[in-house]
């Protein structure tokens, strides 16, 4: 890490901002006001900084703007690859895939409890050669790549691999992410495969594997906004996701890994909600918390070790099937709180998505909101533009302390008497490999506390909404409407007839003695402490199917169930 010396905050900020690249753009107001590339007082902490508040960068978005990543997925992978390529045709910068129920749970398409699943929340992907027609016509190698899945994503991204050798691509050369973050399936959103042990084996090999193979890949995307939609307050959402990424800190450390290598590749993904300073404010909270404690309870040294980068996808909750045309509206400010809070990539969601999979229209729609904040509205001008505001600074400090207040819950449920303000505690007790935040997760896991949490979060909300002392147009207050009924996409179950009849076409001209071969190695390796990457990756070479897959090692390492709790 840099060291500042005597230079005043100013002085260091334009040091790098005059070492940074800027973009080419008129950096005026409508009306020709030019304005600074950021605004402080001579001692005032500035963009680019630790711990980072107002930023990682010392341009901000007047140097690099978010990569507009528009989440897409249903139907086939060529139904979906079409949607891929009008989302880059009309100005998208990166890819995030959405995969169907099934594949998200580890069965095939003609699993029988995939029956009427197929291609409905998102595309079905059964092997390796879906993969291969999902990204048909994509240089993978010239886009990024998100995939929003956890409990079978080591396999999902093993068959992203085999897709990019087939296209000729060099697979070192990949970039982009993938979510695997499976503690928070047990804490919110419930897709997991197997018990957190054997997930988290999984997880630590792809670690290792992208480390030392695919160094601009990020193998995990620590996910609050499912934490979020599922009910959790801001503060929960903050504190819960961070303190799922110290697990993972943690993890790769038992692993023996080196800070400084496998801590860029984390990355986050939070929700934007409707609380327009709420929001930005928890956003700035969450970089400075984790600089501070990647620097000062887990040894990161330098500042890409320390950064948060994150995704924002804007609330899927906050859109009403009434009135739907006003989801647009609530969409643009969700966005611009993500834009102001210094998002590294977004989502924008469709005014339709209460109702079906988004249609080309509306997700048109979604696209050009992001285009819009880009081009038009000045805010990427100046980096971290609210910085200063005494509202902001204010909202932002009392994230933080909500924040803390639940990690010394989370230390408490794992038996740790330490606080999360005592950094060197934790260092010491992480040094000695009692891992304190990994340990009150998995106790939280075990006893439902975050599920608790999260459900008494959501019933106060929903009793004020009933009470209308939360107000939602078109819900609870100003229901007039002369809304027409809006024309949906609706996924054909010919969708699903197809993709079996492919899938046991895939099957019968395939090497079984091959296949069998492959996974009986991939399972061997299971036993062992051996990395499981390469293994799996054969196996989806010679066509193993994701089903096939996480099958053999339901065998091997058992299915969990969570404990029923009245």
């Amino acid at each position: 890490m840099e060291e500042y010396g005597e230079k005043n905050a100013r002085t260091r900020w334009q040091e790098r901002y005059a070492a940074s690249r800027v973009r080419e753009a008129d950096f005026t107001t409508l009306s020709g006001l030019e304005v600074e590339p950021a605004y402080g007082t001579e001692d005032s902490e500035w963009p680019g900084e630790f711990p980072f508040t107002r930023g990682l960068y010392a341009a901000g978005q007047r140097g690099r703007t978010w990569t507009i990543r528009q989440f897409a997925g249903f139907g086939n992978a060529k139904q979906t690859n079409e949607r891929y390529k009008m989302i880059l045709n009309r100005g998208g910068g990166g890819l995030s895939v959405a995969f169907d129920m099934p594949t998200l749970m580890g069965r095939d398409s003609d699993d029988p409890r995939a029956l009427g699943e197929v291609g409905h929340c998102g595309v079905a992907i059964d092997s390796a050669a879906d993969m291969e027609i999902l990204f048909d016509g994509i240089d993978l190698a010239d886009v990024t790549t998100s995939m929003t899945i956890s409990g079978p994503a080591v396999p999902i991204f093993c068959m992203m691999l085999v897709a990019a050798e087939r296209a000729g691509v060099e697979t070192g050369k990949l970039n982009g992410t993938l979510q695997t973050d499976i503690f928070k399936e047990y804490i919110a959103q419930k897709e997991w495969i197997f018990g957190p042990e054997p997930h988290l084996r999984l997880i630590g090999d792809l670690m290792e594997y992208c480390a030392e193979n695919i160094a601009a890949y990020k193998p995990l995307s620590v996910s609050g906004y499912h934490i979020r939609e599922a009910g959790s307050t801001a503060a929960q959402e903050l504190a819960f996701t961070l303190a799922d990424g110290f697990g993972y800190v943690e993890l790769g450390l038992d692993r023996g890994l080196d800070v400084d290598v496998f801590g860029p590749g984390l990355s986050f993904f939070f929700d934007s909600h409707l609380d327009f300073f709420e929001e930005i404010a928890k956003f700035r909270a969450a970089r400075r918390i984790w600089a501070t404690w990647m620097r000062d309870v887990y040894g990161a040294r330098t500042d890409k070790a320390q950064w948060l980068r994150f995704h924002t996808q804007t609330a899927g909750v906050s859109l009403t099937a009434q009135q739907p045309y006003n989801n647009v509206v609530r969409t643009a400010v969700e966005a611009l709180a993500g834009v102001l809070g210094g998002t590294n990539s977004l989502h924008t969601n469709a005014l339709d998505e209460t109702l079906a999979l988004p249609s080309e229209q509306a997700a048109e729609i979604a696209l050009r909101t992001q285009q819009v904040i880009m081009e038009e509205t000045g805010v990427i001008n100046v980096a971290d533009p609210l910085g200063g505001s005494w509202y902001v600074e204010a909202l932002t400090d009392r994230m933080e302390a909500e924040a803390n207040a639940i990690f010394d819950k989370i230390l408490a449920l794992g038996g740790s008497s330490l606080t999360s303000t005592d950094h060197a505690g934790l260092a010491a007790a992480t040094a000695a490999g009692k891992n304190p935040i990994t340990a009150g997760l998995l106790r939280g896991i075990e006893d439902g506390w975050f599920s608790s949490e999260i459900a008494e979060a959501a019933f106060v909300y929903q009793k004020a909404l009933e009470k209308g002392e939360k107000k939602v147009v078109g819900v609870n207050v100003n229901l007039e409407s002369v809304t027409h009924d809006l024309e949906i996409l609706r996924v054909s179950h010919e969708v699903e007839v197809d993709q079996v009849r492919e899938l046991k076409a895939r099957r019968a001209g395939r090497d079984e003695g091959v296949v069998e071969a492959a996974i009986a190695t991939m399972v061997e390796v299971s036993k062992t402490g051996g990395n499981m990457i390469p293994a799996m990756l054969q196996a989806c070479r010679v066509e193993a199917t994701l089903g096939e897959i996480c099958d053999a090692l339901r065998a091997e390492w058992g299915e969990y169930r969570e404990p029923a709790r009245f």
